[in-house]
């Protein structure tokens, strides 16, 4: 089943060239991917992988890569086989599953240096005008969230070091989640405190076997033209949740479809399409600009 709320659409402005760019809105960058993927029993990560393979994307995943354990031998043979063809292209993040092995050891093994230092799995990268954090939800097995972690110490200083416009930022447990298996998950606030303070724009989670948009808000669900806009993405070909009670603020809602997420990356704005398998057209797009953080 599935449920749609109305949103705003925002039109689109004209594109302007920062920094002595060409305007060129067909070449602009484009990340696309989705969380809670491979597992060997099924061939429904083959259907979503069949959507990124005619893409030069950046593809991102939001954590559970790989099922049920995230070993060495699991991420080889089980996702090795689907979205393992985009390796060299992969920039992943964590999630709970791949901690069922000591330290994510497989995860870390696997993937090596884009996945960032082990034991920690946080790092940023460029991509076109857009600064993208990549950070690790598991608190309890990274030394914490919060203030105090050296996660967040870090994503001060990085944020900091990397003043951009346009921020996007993925991890694999969603703050907000109207899933009726997880839900949201307050642990991460304080990442999403320190994103809306520095004018981040949107925010992409797992975790949730499902696909939901939310609009803008800030870390306590409060509708903010300054807030951050949240993807929640678990729909790479593990088996799909149902939701709950719909929570504050979300817009759209599907568990009954597999597919990736793409966003493209512009000069000043983005715009997403969600892609499900078998079908040649998007279950839910949209665009929207970036905006200057809050005063």
């Amino acid at each position: 089943m599935f449920a749609i709320a109305s949103a705003a659409v925002f039109a689109c402005g004209d594109w302007q060239p920062t920094n002595g760019d060409v305007p060129d809105p067909v070449g602009r960058p484009v990340l696309v991917g989705a969380g809670d993927i491979a597992d060997c029993s099924s061939d429904r990560d083959e259907a979503t992988a069949k959507l990124i393979e005619d893409t030069d994307a950046t593809v991102f995943t939001t954590g559970d890569a790989v099922y049920d354990s995230g070993s060495a031998d699991e991420f080889r043979d089980c996702y090795g086989r689907s979205w393992g063809r985009f390796k060299s292209r992969t920039r992943p993040t964590p999630g709970n599953h791949e901690y069922y092995t000591e330290e994510a050891a497989g995860y870390f093994e696997y993937f090596g240096s884009p996945a960032g230092e082990p034991g920690q799995g946080w790092y940023s990268y460029d991509l076109g005008g857009w600064h993208i954090v990549v950070l690790n939800s598991n608190c309890s097995a990274v030394g914490g969230c919060g203030n105090g972690s050296d996660q967040l110490a870090w994503l001060r200083s990085d944020l900091q070091k990397h003043p951009s416009f346009c921020t996007l930022a993925y991890w694999h447990h969603p703050r907000f989640s109207s899933g009726e298996v997880h839900g949201s998950h307050r642990a991460v606030a304080s990442f999403w405190e320190v994103l809306y303070d520095s004018g981040a724009d949107v925010v992409i989670s797992g975790h949730d076997h499902s696909y939901e948009r939310f609009a803008r808000q800030d870390a306590d669900g409060i509708p903010d033209p300054f807030g951050m806009r949240q993807f929640v993405v678990g729909t790479g070909g593990k088996e799909l949740y149902g939701f709950g009670t719909p929570v504050a603020n979300s817009e759209i809602r599907l568990d009954h479809l597999f597919g990736v997420l793409k966003i493209e990356l512009g000069n000043g704005s983005y715009d997403w399409d969600f892609l499900p398998v078998s079908s040649q057209k998007s279950a839910d797009s949209g665009h929207e600009e970036c905006h200057e953080p809050a005063d």
